[in-house]
C-alpha cells in the first residue's frame, strides 16, 4: 500500500490484505507451527516455521512499518521482549547507553539486573536537557535510549535534537514511543534510528493482549534485528498479532478521544487544592509544551499528578477511585489509576529513577469525559 496514504487510511488497510483464497476482508489467524514445502527448500511465501516468521505475524509487522514510516517492524511476546532483542543485537559486553532519568521501571530492571550482567553499561540523564545527554555521552556509547513522553513523569525529550547529538557520536537513538503512539509521533521522521513499543498498550488499545515491535528504517539492522528475533524466539504468537492489528484499525479515532478526556482531567486536576502538582505536556506550563506541540500530533491520554496530602494521600486517592480502574498497564479503552512507586515503578526504588511517593498515574480512557472528572473528583475528596 502507498505510504501516501493518510494515517487513518493506513491503520485500516496495510498489511490487511484480503485473503486470496476467500476473499476475507480480515487477515486470517495462522494458528500453525509449520507449513508444507513443494520439495526440499521449496518454501511457499518464505514460509517454514512459525517462530521464523507467521502470515499474521507478518501482516501486523507490515502495518507498523507503514504506520511510523519505517522499512521494517518486527512483533515480540513483549515490549520488553522487543527491548532485549534490540540490547543484544545493538551491544556487546564493554558497550555504554544514555537512559532517562525517568524510564519506566521494567527498562531500567533489564539494564540494571539484566544488561549489567553482561558487561553492559549505562549512565542515566535528563534527556529533556540536550546538554546533560551530551554530557552523559562516552566514547563506548552505541545507544541513546529515550522515552518520550515518559513514564511516569510524562517528560518530553526534543527527539530531532537529540538524534543529531548521538548521531554525531556514532551512537543510535532509540525511542520508546508507547506513550505517544505513532498517531501523534513519528520518531524515524525526526531522526531516530529505532522506534521501541509495548503495543499492548494504545496499539492493541483494549487491554486484551500483551506484546512488544521494533520498527526501523536501515535495512542492514532490520536483517540483524530479524537474525536476533528467530534466534531468540520471543515472537508475537498469532492470535497475539491478530489482535494488535484489530486495535491499530480504531488507533487514530481512540487517540483523539484519550486526548481529549485527559485535557479535561488536567484541566480539573490543575484546579483542585488537593493537587501539588499536574503533570501534562498540554498544560502551557508544563516545561516540555513548545517541544511536543511541535513534534507530537496531539498531547496524549496519559496524566500524572502529585497529591498534596503525601504518599498516603495518594495511595487513598488511587483505592477511592471507581471508574477509573485500579491497575497497571495502561491504553486501554477503560480508565486506568496506579500508585507508580508501589506498583509500576516499585523496581526503580533506591535508585536514581526513583519516582515521587506523593505521585498517582492515570490512563485515561474513552469514557464519557464528565463521568471521569466527577469520578476524580470524589477520589481526591
Amino acid at each position: 500500500m502507498s505510504d501516501q496514504h493518510s494515517f487513518e487510511t493506513l491503520a485500516i488497510h496495510a498489511g490487511n490484505t484480503a485473503d486470496p483464497l476467500t476473499g476475507a476482508v480480515v487477515p486470517p489467524i495462522y494458528q500453525v507451527s509449520t507449513y508444507k514445502q513443494d520439495g526440499v527448500g521449496g518454501l511457499r511465501g518464505g514460509y517454514e516455521y512459525s517462530r521464523s516468521a507467521n502470515p499474521t505475524r507478518t501482516a501486523l509487522e507490515e502495518n507498523l512499518a507503514a504506520l511510523e514510516g519505517g522499512r521494517r517492524g518486527l512483533a515480540f511476546a513483549s515490549g520488553l521482549a522487543a527491548e532485549d532483542c534490540l540490547l543484544r543485537t545493538l551491544l556487546t559486553p564493554g558497550d555504554h547507553v544514555v537512559i532517562p532519568n525517568d524510564a519506566y521501571g521494567g527498562t531500567f530492571r533489564l539494564f540494571a539486573k539484566v544488561a549489567a550482567r553482561w558487561g553492559v553499561e549505562f549512565s542515566v540523564a535528563d534527556t529533556s536537557d540536550v546538554a546533560a545527554v551530551r554530557a552523559a555521552i562516552t566514547p563506548r556509547t552505541k545507544a541513546v535510549w529515550v522515552e518520550t513522553p515518559s513514564n511516569p513523569l510524562l517528560g518530553i525529550t526534543d527527539i530531532a535534537a537529540v538524534a543529531q547529538v548521538a548521531h554525531d557520536a556514532g551512537a543510535r537513538l532509540v525511542v520508546d514511543n508507547t506513550f505517544a503512539s505513532p498517531y501523534l509521533q513519528q520518531p524515524l521522521a525526526l531522526g531516530a534510528d529505532v522506534i521501541v513499543h509495548s503495543t499492548t498498550k494504545y496499539m492493541g488499545g483494549h487491554s486484551d493482549v500483551v506484546g512488544g515491535a521494533l520498527v526501523v528504517s536501515d535495512p542492514e539492522l532490520a536483517d540483524e534485528l530479524a537474525f536476533h528475533q528467530n534466534a531468540m524466539g520471543a515472537v508475537s504468537g498469532p492470535f497475539d498479532a491478530w489482535l494488535v492489528l484489530r486495535g491499530i484499525k480504531t488507533l487514530a479515532v481512540r487517540m483523539d478521544r484519550h486526548t481529549e478526556n485527559a485535557t479535561k482531567v488536567a484541566d480539573l486536576l490543575t484546579r483542585h487544592p488537593k493537587v501539588s502538582q499536574v503533570l501534562y505536556p498540554g498544560l502551557p506550563e508544563h516545561p516540555g509544551h513548545d517541544v511536543a506541540a511541535k513534534q507530537m500530533r496531539a498531547f496524549g491520554g496519559m496524566v500524572s499528578f502529585r497529591v498534596a496530602g503525601g504518599e498516603e494521600a495518594a495511595v487513598e486517592v488511587c483505592n477511592r477511585a471507581e471508574l477509573f480502574t485500579l491497575g497497571e498497564s495502561l491504553g486501554g479503552v477503560e480508565s486506568l489509576i496506579e500508585h507508580p512507586g508501589r506498583m509500576t515503578h516499585a523496581s526503580v526504588a533506591g535508585s536514581l529513577l526513583e519516582v515521587p511517593a506523593d505521585l498517582v498515574r492515570i490512563s485515561v480512557g474513552i469514557e464519557n469525559g464528565d463521568d471521569l472528572v466527577a469520578d476524580l473528583t470524589q477520589a481526591l475528596g
